[in-house]
Order: structure tokens, then C-alpha cells, then sequence
């Protein structure tokens, strides 16, 4: 199982590689945030585990890139920032985990085992809902036996509407799973995200629906009767 830390600070990165080398996993170190997120678009890895003070990229922009490109990597952060709310803009912007220096490592050792765990079980996965089959752990969508290709931002809309299927998802949580490095999306970025996902579902009997003042849901439209 292939590792990637992701952590500025010398002493900390090289403990943490002599740990998991020892458990049995191939480890690579790096510092920078940039570097980092070249090498997880790069390479094939089975965990990330990220700093959120990083320099030259910080943690936060360096997730939010790489589940810009589907990448569905399980993702652990360890930080000092212990508040609440770094914790939810955290898993917000795409890690599965949260960890507060300073830890225990054998508590790190546990979780890391755990997300890769459930990582492999969730590829394992797919998400069928009418026509649609959407597989986790890769960007494939399939819509009535037909594989189709998404944009990127198509892509990530659809999975987030998908995971939720006949629940509203709100604009808020569409624009965190949406937005660019350092970018804040506006309403209209969304409604056209919505727009042209809608556009590519419509033929296969699948909607966006709007909910006025609390978001969109996606659901299945009755079959058409060609004698009705």
C-alpha cells in the first residue's frame, strides 16, 4: 500500500515515514503543497496524509484540487488548528479524516488503516439510480449501458447529487464541492452547473430539480408511453 505524507515540518514527516515503514507500507514524504499535488495527480496512492500549513500551497486548496480531478484518494489531515470550525471547513473541502496535533501514533496507525479499509470497500461500490450507474473510487458514469464523459465539474455535481439521490442538496455544500483553488462560486456558476448537468441527463429520463430557497435533488422522471 502506497503512502504519500504531506508535511513541512522535517521531524514530524520523518517519524511518521519511519512508523509506517515499519507497519509494512511504502512511504514517500514531501514538504511542499505544490510538489504534493503533483505527485497525487502523478502516481496511484492508497492514502494522503496532509498538513493544512503548508508552504507555497496550503492544505485546504491542495484537496480541494485534487477532488476537483476525481481523484476519490481517502485524505487525513493533521493540524494544529483544533476549533470546530477548521475541522468542518476540513472535511468540507474533501478529507475523510481529522487529526489534532499533537497525536498519538498509534492513534494515526489506526485511522490510516481504517480509511484505507473503507476506501477499498467503497470501490468496490456503485451508485445506480434509474439508468445511471456511477462507480466510486473512478470518474465512470454510465447511463443506460453507455459509458459517458463528464467535465470534471459535471462530474463532481452528479457524484454529490448521486451519494444524496431524492434528498436536496444545498448551494452551499454544491459550491465547496465545486469551487476552484481560491475561487468563490456564485449563485449563477451554480445554477449553470445545474443547467448544463441537466441538459446531459435529460435524454435518460433523469432531472435536477430545483427546490426553491434550499437547493437541487436529483430523481427519476416517469418512463415516457410512446402510445400515450
Amino acid at each position: 500500500m502506497n503512502l504519500l505524507i504531506i508535511e513541512d515540518d522535517a521531524e514530524l514527516r520523518s517519524a511518521l515515514h519511519t512508523l509506517l515503514t515499519q507497519r509494512g507500507y511504502s512511504v514517500e514524504g514531501l514538504r511542499g503543497g505544490r510538489e504534493g499535488l503533483a505527485s497525487l495527480l502523478a502516481r496511484e496512492y492508497d492514502l494522503a496524509i496532509v498538513d493544512l500549513t503548508l508552504p507555497d500551497m496550503d492544505g485546504l486548496t491542495l484537496i480541494r484540487a485534487l477532488r476537483r480531478e476525481r481523484r476519490g484518494l481517502p485524505i487525513l489531515i493533521i493540524t494544529a488548528r483544533d476549533a470546530v470550525d477548521d475541522r468542518v471547513i476540513g472535511l468540507d473541502a474533501g478529507a475523510d479524516d481529522y487529526l489534532v496535533k499533537p497525536f498519538e501514533m498509534q492513534e494515526l496507525e489506526a485511522r490510516a488503516r481504517a480509511l484505507i479499509r473503507r476506501s477499498r470497500a467503497d470501490r468496490s461500490k456503485a451508485i445506480r439510480l434509474g439508468p445511471l450507474e456511477l462507480t466510486m473510487g473512478e470518474p465512470r458514469v454510465r447511463l443506460s449501458g453507455v459509458e459517458v464523459d463528464l467535465t470534471a465539474r459535471e462530474y463532481a455535481l452528479l457524484e454529490l447529487l448521486a451519494l444524496r439521490a431524492g434528498r436536496v442538496v444545498n448551494k452551499d455544500h454544491i459550491a465547496t464541492r465545486l469551487a476552484r483553488a481560491g475561487e468563490t462560486l456564485s449563485d449563477t456558476a451554480i445554477e449553470v452547473a445545474v443547467h448544463r448537468l441537466r441538459r446531459r441527463l435529460e435524454p435518460y429520463d433523469l432531472n435536477v430539480r430545483t427546490v426553491r430557497g434550499f437547493g437541487y435533488l436529483l430523481e427519476t422522471l416517469p418512463e415516457h408511453d410512446p402510445d400515450g
